[in-house]
């Protein structure tokens, strides 16, 4: 009886203090999301008891955390704005559907937040729906894109893109084993919005860029000022069927430089192979394959280069390289 007594004492101090006894609710280093989850689970979306949106689990994940994806499903749009992975590692198609003029996923992070995206399918619900970006990156240090896949963006420009790169700071991005298909306006996009000296970096390895319109990927530099540089190195991967420009390097007079090299890849089917424009702005390929293109490339005031070792054919117009260079 006596310790009956006590137990009751001590519940009752608890109480009376606003304490529970039960488990103690708090944010994580690692949430979980199931098509079977409830974000009323929140702000413990642990395994056993996942929340049901990514938006829910970002909220309630510490940053330099970690989403994990459970099961297949759509875990509706997210506004990251911390450093943070979002990862499915191959539980099934996962991720957001885009309408409405929205995106699926937006990054506000701060300078030094790295954002992580993998095994991620966002796809767009088509005109009728409003039309919609798939994955916009506005401010932070890095995303990294791992076997993504982003498709059917709609809209009026600059609507309609797969991934759009739009940093006013320094910035790195990388993309691979990624794909970005039938997007009304193109497939990557990586254009800053401003900025003072900044160093914008891309890099792609095994992405793929099908059925796009405008372009395929593309760096423009128009927006920065010349202190700035915009650069891109492309390998493994191909741009084809692109109803405008295929790999497309473009600025402004005493706007920010861009280079985008290419080695190991193909442009095929496209309007245009490669396009750049401006006196800012250069293309540099070696190793690769430009063919069944409209035009094999554009160089309009500005340069196309070529290591000498590409392969050409079947282009309905063949124009000349700028220059041949050698690799050193």
């Amino acid at each position: 009886m006596k310790a009956y007594t006590s137990s009751r004492l001590v519940m009752g101090g608890l109480l009376m203090l606003g304490l529970s006894a039960g488990p103690a609710l708090a944010d994580q280093a690692r949430s979980f999301v199931s098509g079977l989850g409830s974000d009323t689970n929140a702000p413990n979306c642990i395994r056993t008891a996942p929340c049901r949106t990514f938006q829910t689990a970002h909220d309630h994940t510490l940053a330099n955390g970690e989403i994990s994806v459970l099961d297949a499903g759509s875990y509706g749009s997210v506004t990251i704005n911390k450093n943070i992975s979002v990862i499915n590692d191959g539980v099934g198609e996962a991720g957001a559907l885009v309408s409405g003029g929205g995106a699926g996923i937006i990054i506000n992070a701060g300078p030094t937040d790295a954002v992580t995206l993998r095994g991620l399918t966002i796809k767009g619900l088509g005109p009728a729906n409003g039309g919609g970006n798939g994955i916009v990156f506005n401010t932070g240090l890095s995303l990294t894109l791992e076997s993504c896949v982003i498709r059917n963006m709609t809209g009026a420009f600059p609507l309609g893109i797969g991934v759009t790169v739009q940093p006013s700071n320094t910035t790195l991005f990388t993309a691979s084993n990624t794909t970005a298909t039938d997007n009304q306006n193109g497939g990557i996009l990586v254009v800053p919005t401003g900025g003072t000296g900044i160093v914008v970096s891309a890099v792609l390895n095994g992405v793929s860029l099908y059925n796009n319109g405008l372009l395929g990927f593309a760096i423009n530099g128009s927006n920065a000022d010349s202190a700035s540089r915009v650069t891109a190195t492309v390998t493994n991967s191909v741009a084809g069927n692109t109803f405008g420009n295929g790999f497309w390097s473009v600025s402004a007079v005493g706007k920010a430089p861009t280079t985008l090299l290419i080695t190991y890849s193909v442009a095929a089917g496209n309007v245009v192979g490669l396009r750049s424009d401006s006196s800012s702005s250069t293309i540099v390929i070696g190793g690769s394959t430009i063919t069944s293109n409209g035009t094999n490339l554009i160089a309009s005031a500005s340069f196309v280069y070529t290591w000498g070792n590409n392969f050409e054919v079947f282009n309905t117009t063949t124009n000349v390289f700028s220059a041949a260079i050698s690799p050193s």
